[in-house]
Parts: C-alpha cells; structure tokens; sequence
C-alpha cells in the first residue's frame, strides 16, 4: 500500500510537471516526462486494480507504446525533404486503436437491443453531431497536411468524437458513478486533442494552448483511472415504480 500512494503522489507531481512543460513549449522534457508518466499509470494499475479490465489494461499499454514512440521520435535522424515520418503514422495509429479498444470495451458491456429500443433518437443525434464536428475540426487543418496525413487526422477525430458519444450513451444506459466517471474522462480527452491541434497547427505562437491541452490530458486520465477502480455494474434505473414504505 505504501509504494501505491508513492506511485500516486509521483504521478501527480509528475503530471503537474508535464503541464508546466508543455506551456512552457519544452516538448521533448515534456514528452519524456509522459512517457514515464503513463508507465507508471500502468503499472499503477497492473499492481493495485482488484478488478482488472483485460481491455482497459491494453488500452494503457497500447497508449503508453505511442507515448513512448513520441519520445523515442525526438531523437531520430532528421529527416530529408520527401522522406515519410513512419513514427508519426505508427504512433497515431496506435493512439487511434487505444481509444478503439475503449469503444469496444463499451461495446461489449451494453445490451445493444435495450439502447437502440430506448436511445434510438440520442443515437441518431450523435452520429449527426459528430459527423457535422469531424468535419468541422479536421477541415481547420486540412492545408497543413498532405493527403495521407489527412485521412490518418480525420480518422483521428472520427475515433475520439465516438468515443465520446459511445461514453454519453453508456452513461445514458448505465447512469452509475463508472459511467459518469469515464464520460467525464472521455470529454476531457476530446477537449484535450482539439487544443492540441489548434496548438500545433492553427494558433501555434499561443502557448497558453500548452498548458490547456496538457491539463485536460492529466486530468482525462485522473477520471479514467477513478472509473476503473468501479467494478461494470447492471444499468441504474433513473426512478423506481415501487411504492415508498413509511
């Protein structure tokens, strides 16, 4: 118990530490520090979760991999005009299946019947909202990439905002603490990536962006790793028909 609280409060500081760094513009401390951040938020878990989720715990390895190959990118060879950044395909793509692996684990937990019987119209909303934001969002950036890139941002966007709706219907199907926890995680998550792209590619003289993007990350997986201490429970009716005794 006693190395878990340590982990704990290391994993603060150092998330703490991540924020200043960002908004400072030190990208290369600051990735270094978050690689180590989410090897320890993995181990954390591994060592510490009484109910273990074997999709949760990939999605921590899968993501913690990509953070680790953003590291490892800092300190390749530069680079020639015309050469094709691999690490940069392979670290987005395994930062898109992680958050698949978390829409998959929704996927698998709810009665698809009972949310298409019950939440049809909030699903057709969604699937239009988030058709309307993914465009919406990659379009601000589509000048910055080339065709390939673009198709690999646009699936980036497309994965995170059904994420997100995926966390809103579970919500709306289980309305438990877990459920709120992880929707919280996962709007955090999404705020986090679109200050991230704004930062990099449309307002990037503005380093207050730093600091927005880098805490809404820290405090996504604050609320991730809250909801994985819950254990999935059955949906919580939202009122009860049965008669109050006095």
């Amino acid at each position: 118990m006693l190395i878990k609280k340590i982990i704990k409060v290391v994993l603060l500081l150092l998330g703490g530490i991540y924020v200043l760094l960002q908004g400072f513009a030190l990208e290369v401390e600051g990735d270094t520090v978050g690689a180590i951040s989410f090897i320890l938020l993995t181990w954390l878990y591994v060592g510490w979760t009484k109910h273990k989720s074997k999709l949760f715990l990939l999605f921590l390895v899968v993501f913690t991999i990509a953070q680790i190959l953003g590291y490892i990118a800092w300190y390749r060879p530069e680079l020639k005009e015309g050469q094709t950044d691999y690490l940069y395909y392979i670290s987005n793509i395994l930062s898109i299946a992680s958050y698949g692996l978390l829409i998959i684990k929704m996927l698998l937990q709810l009665n698809l019947k009972t949310v298409f019987s019950e939440l049809a119209i909030p699903v057709i909303v969604l699937v239009v909202l988030d058709v309307f934001c993914v465009s919406l969002i990659s379009s601000t950036t589509e000048s910055s990439f080339n065709y390939y890139e673009y198709a690999l941002e646009f699936t980036y966007n497309s994965v995170i905002m059904a994420l997100l709706s995926m966390a809103l219907i579970n919500y709306m199907y289980r309305n438990n603490n877990k459920s709120m926890l992880f929707l919280i995680g996962s709007i955090f998550i999404v705020f986090s990536e679109i200050m991230q792209l704004a930062y990099f590619y449309i307002l990037s003289d503005d380093n207050s962006l730093g600091y927005v993007y880098s805490f809404f990350l820290v405090v996504a997986f604050v609320f991730y790793y809250m909801q994985s201490q819950h254990i999935v429970t059955d949906p919580t009716p939202a009122y009860s028909d049965d008669c109050i005794e006095v």
